[in-house]
Order: structure tokens, then sequence, then C-alpha cells
């Protein structure tokens, strides 16, 4: 058997990368799970899952807190191997004061939210060098905390809740140059997320906008060309038992349980890697808005208005450069 090159091995620890946090949960969670049922039924070391769970309660909190994040975590090579698989590029259009605080409003969401993780929870593209100042929390679902080691391991990266009580803490605890990514959008996007999309779920989204305006921080819109592109879907027949399915668990739990398929270990084949297609995610200018503790809705929609048109002229400004047309706009839905 002949020796792999070093590209052939590079691509083999860029996949590695990849596949190491996409399916990092399942793995964390079955194993976490199965190894405590095991000592419980089956051993008689169970009081190390009663400490596991008394640790857990005792730290419940910490995601809405600020979390826990290392450093050195950030800073693992695996990082820059995962960057490189697509590979991933931040842009920085206008400078980001660390005398501010900011919520940085992130689209789309894609399947999987690649760019999101690799340019904000990592430093693979060198955040800390393009945003000198400026600590990133990237908020997510408080169901990612609920597993023991699993919800250490995230938070190592610098992710938190994305509850309220936690957007309320770190805009009032962690001093300024806080910068909270939110994903808006949120997983109702995955529907959407197909080749070519530009559809955004934004339209009756303005919770981040009330948080904006009662802790005074600044809105930032950022877009992500080509995070779409890492995914097909298959459309099933409108109508169908599928179909219905599909409708009816979105709207109860509000994700939508689409069949996506990406590449396989080999260019042409299929599975679920994503398609290593480049990703740049560029950020635009930061919205000041003023601190109004209880806004109206009138103001509220009034600086919806206003990031909606904000994040258009950032769109429209760099969307040729990265393979879309002139003709092609944001569909706000």
């Amino acid at each position: 058997m002949a020796w792999l090159s070093k590209k052939d091995l590079k691509i083999a620890m860029e996949v590695f990368a990849i596949f190491q946090w996409a399916f990092s949960a399942w793995l964390f969670v079955t194993t976490v799970v199965s190894v405590n049922l095991y000592l419980v039924l089956y051993t008689r070391y169970w009081p190390i899952t009663v400490v596991i769970l008394i640790w857990l309660v005792f730290d419940w909190k910490t995601p809405e807190r600020g979390g826990r994040r290392f450093l050195c975590v950030r800073r693992w090579s695996l990082w820059k191997l995962y960057c490189d698989y697509f590979p991933l590029r931040l842009l920085k259009t206008h400078e980001i004061s660390p005398c501010l605080n900011y919520i940085l409003v992130y689209h789309p969401h894609g399947l999987l939210c690649h760019s999101g993780f690799g340019n904000f929870a990592t430093e693979a593209s060198g955040f800390s060098k393009i945003f000198p100042g400026i600590t990133p929390y990237v908020l997510t679902l408080g169901a990612l905390f609920w597993v023991p080691f699993f919800r250490d391991y995230v938070m190592s990266t610098g992710l938190c809740s994305v509850s309220q009580a936690s957007i309320d803490y770190l805009l009032t605890q962690k001093g300024t140059g806080n910068m909270l990514v939110v994903v808006v959008g949120g997983l109702a996007e995955c529907k959407h997320s197909v080749p070519g999309s530009t559809t955004l779920f934004l339209k009756k989204r303005t919770g981040f906008i009330h948080k904006a305006l009662q802790h005074g921080a600044a809105l930032v819109p950022a877009y992500a060309f080509g995070e779409t592109e890492l995914y097909g879907q298959h459309i099933f027949t409108p109508g169908g038992w599928i179909s219905r399915f599909q409708k009816w668990f979105q709207r109860w739990t509000h994700v939508y349980p689409c069949a996506f398929y990406g590449r396989g270990f080999t260019e042409n084949s299929w599975g679920f890697l994503p398609h290593a297609h480049p990703i740049t995610t560029v950020v635009g200018e930061p919205l000041i808005v003023p601190k109004i503790e209880k806004p109206s809705q009138e103001v509220v929609d009034k600086y919806h208005a206003l990031y909606v048109e904000a994040l258009r002229k950032l769109f429209d400004k760099h969307k040729t450069q990265y393979g879309f047309s002139e003709s092609q706009e944001l569909v706000i839905v």
C-alpha cells in the first residue's frame, strides 16, 4: 500500500476536523448516556453518576453567565484544518471599536452554520487580529448545554446560551468590547438552505432589535456568502405524507426536518460531508442604536427596518464578488 502524500494526509485531517465537530453532539450524547446507564444498572459505581448530576445542577447557569471559554481550545490547530476544508474567510468592512458592545446578526443559518462556528467560535480565521479588543460570544440553543462534558466542550470555544438571561448578562456584566453572535433565522431557515438561495427568516424576528435597544448595543449585519452551497436537499412532492409531516413537525417544534446530502470521501460521491465550497463572511458597518430601557413596538419596528436596509446594502455591494448576479436580491420572509 502506497503511503499517503502530504496533500492526501491534509485532506484526511480536514475531513476528520469536519466530522468531529458536526457529529460531536451525537457522539457525546450517546457515549455519556450509555456509560452512565451502564454504571447505574450493572455496576456498583452509580455514585459517579450522582456526582455528575450534582455538578450539572451546580453548574447549570454557567452557559447563561458568559460560559467558560479557554483560549487554548479556540487556538487548536484542528480548527485551522476545519476552516481550510472549505475554506472559510472573515472579511471586515468597517472598524469595530472595543468601547461599545455589539450584537452581530449572522445570515444565513444554512444547515449546520459552518462559517458561523469556524469564524467566531475559533481563532482559525484570525478573529482576534481582525477585530482587536473584541470578545465574541456565539449564542446557540440552550439544549446543547444539557449534556455533561459536551456542554464543557462547546463552552470552551466561547459558545453560550441564546436565552434572554444570557444576553442581558453579557451586555451588562462583562464591560464593553463584547460581540454577541446570533443567528436570528435559526433552524427555520434550513428549509431554504439550498444552493443559490437568499431567503432569510427575518421579517417577524424582532427580539434582537429589542435587546439591542434595551442595552444600547450596536447592531452589526453579517452575511456568509457560500453557506447555502454546502448541501443539497431532496424536496418531497407537495401534498405527500412526508411533506405534510415536515410542515406539522415545523409548526410544533420550529425545526424543519430536511433530507439533506453532501459529498462523500471523494468529490463525486454522495455522502454527508459538506461540499468544499469557499465561504466568505462579510461583516458590515455597525448600526448605532439608542439605549431605551422599554422601547415601544414602533421604535423596534423603526430600527428593524433600518437593520434590514443595512443588510440589503451589504448584500448588494458584495454579491457579484461571490457568485450572485446583479439582479439577485435578498428574500425576507
